[in-house]
């Protein structure tokens, strides 16, 4: 570190986020690293993000570098980021591997033997030097032939002994996280000063400043919404459109995929703006970190895309994401047993949970073309992280093109003064509650149908106002699992009020493969089981 940052790097002392700044990433949370990555593993992913976009987007001079230790790059998400560095030919990235042998309760895997480790990071294509981490020459040497070479990221593998030059605790076990006891601080203090050379005051190279300078606010659509009435379109393609609409209205805007494109439709943007389309493959964890990357400093807004039950999978990554308060949109499409055929293993059931977890995410769940397009232009403008659930199947168009959407406001698609229940759903169970609505009305029962927009912040006055509209009788249909979705907000916003009454109908078992319509009916949550539940919440 002390080689970085006063002999390698570029950078502002007095301005630690300016865009020109050389970056710097390790597993701690300090003012000057932009990304929280202290739960091991994510900070090469984040790193990569940070130099595709130095060297693709910003065309700039920055470098980045990445400080690891070697315990944690048994971490599978760092060799997912080995491989994309590689893959993308990133020559502003370098990757310094501190091997002192120790990780946190033992020893790590390959102890010191450092030449595996430049054995495999050559496999994955990255030019490699070996040297002694605590050799202030061959470190510089290794930093400056690493800005030489051109089409390849650099892996500096220093091989240094944790405590080096403290009597009775270099390369000793049993020392990671604690302090020194306080008897011995003042002899080791005096010990390192002695040993220090010079009182040269060294002070850091200034950056090339050739970053353009860019704002990513107050975003607008070229244009509203072009859907009509009576049109069905599935919500994952209207994102796939909207995204490819918003990227004409912004040069920043940047999406990133795993390999799902033409299922998620983000390839309609890559369509439009091949430059801006991120291919991270089949590895979902790096992909989110990478977007992390992309989104640090301002210097794009990013959307990512998988199926939603995909980004499971990457739940440490978002949630320091949150911990980062990065600026980050993920969609996450394949929700719920309506995706039909594909089986249960692409059935998103828990991502609602896992989402309403996360601080300050905004979570939208649009049920037709018009609301998605709102969605992806209101996630755009929306800071903090932002996650869009979309769905597989084909729906009808609800909302006219004038119709106007905010983030924490429901919508009353179906009502009348004689309501005698509320009940509420999103994506395919809102078409479901509509089916519904237009069964019972038939029968003389008449029912209040809301749309929540988003989940997360909840509009928790319309749901409010609509249960006392409707004798208290509250009814919510999720295609999702029951722990932690939709009726589990809708409960928990009504709380503390006495006398409403919440009915929730969820899938309640592992699910299985088969027609959407059919599963929807198998699990409880079609218009069947609605018209049910309201001529059983009406009896009791």
């Amino acid at each position: 570190m002390s080689v970085l940052f006063f002999h390698a790097m570029r950078y502002k002392r007095t301005e630690p986020e300016h865009r020109d700044n050389d970056r710097f990433v390790l597993s701690k949370r300090l003012s000057f690293v932009d990304v929280a990555t202290g739960s091991l593993g994510q900070g090469l992913g984040a790193a990569c993000g940070m130099a595709y976009t130095g060297k693709y987007f910003d065309k700039a001079s920055y470098r980045v570098f990445c400080l690891m230790g070697d315990g944690e790059s048994s971490e599978g998400s760092v060799w997912e980021a080995l491989a994309f560095a590689s893959h993308y030919s990133l020559d502003n990235l370098v990757a310094i591997f501190d091997v002192n042998r120790l990780g946190q309760s033992g020893t790590a895997p390959l102890e010191h033997c450092t030449d595996i480790y430049q054995n495999r990071c050559e496999a994955f294509g990255w030019n490699t030097y070996l040297v002694d981490g605590h050799d202030v020459e061959a470190l510089c040497q290794a930093f400056w032939q690493a800005a030489q070479v051109k089409n390849k990221p650099t892996a500096v593998i220093a091989k240094t002994f944790k405590g080096r030059g403290i009597p009775n605790i270099e390369d000793a076990e049993n020392w990671h996280g604690k302090p020194m006891p306080k008897e011995r601080a003042d002899a080791i203090i005096k010990l390192i000063e002695s040993q220090i050379q010079t009182n040269k005051n060294l002070m850091p190279k200034s950056p090339v400043e050739d970053s353009p300078q860019i704002s990513i606010s107050s975003i607008k659509m070229t244009s509203p919404p072009t859907y009509k009435g009576g049109d069905k379109i599935a919500t994952r393609k209207a994102c796939g459109l909207a995204l490819a609409k918003l990227g004409h209205a912004h040069e920043r805007v940047v999406v990133l995929d795993g390999d799902t494109k033409n299922s998620t439709f983000s390839e309609l943007f890559k369509k439009e703006h091949p430059e801006r389309f991120i291919e991270c493959f089949i590895a979902e964890q790096n992909m989110v970190s990478v977007a992390l990357g992309c989104a640090t400093r301002g210097r794009t807004i990013a959307f990512a895309c998988t199926f939603a039950a995909f980004l499971t999978r990457a739940f440490d990554q978002i949630r320091m994401g949150a911990i980062s308060q990065t600026n980050i949109n993920l969609i996450g499409s394949h929700c719920g047993v309506s995706i039909g055929e594909d089986g249960p293993s692409q059935m998103a059931l828990e991502d609602l949970a896992m989402f309403r977890s996360i601080p300050n995410c905004t979570i939208f769940y649009p049920s037709d073309a018009v609301s998605t397009e709102h969605a992806v232009y209101l996630a755009a403008n929306t800071k903090g992280m932002c996650f869009i659930r979309t769905s597989r199947p084909e729906t009808a168009i609800i909302y006219t093109a004038q119709e106007n959407f905010e983030i924490g406001q429901a919508k009353v698609v179906r009502h009348s003064v004689n309501d005698k229940v509320t009940v509420i759903g999103s994506g395919i169970t809102l078409h479901e509650a509509l089916a519904a609505a237009d069964d019972l009305s038939q029968q003389g029962i008449s029912i209040r149908v809301i749309d929540p927009f988003t989940i997360k912040p909840l509009d928790t006055a319309t749901i409010i106002s609509s249960a006392k509209a409707t004798g208290g009788r509250v009814i919510t249909v999720e295609d999702h699992y029951r722990e932690g979705g939709i009726g589990e907000a809708v409960c928990a916003a009504v709380s503390r009020e006495p006398d409403i009454l919440v009915h929730q109908l969820a899938v309640t078992e592992v699910p299985r493969s088969g027609k959407p319509s059919e599963l929807l009916d198998m699990f409880g949550i079609s218009a069947k089981h609605i018209i049910e539940a309201v001529k059983y919440t009406l009896m009791n």
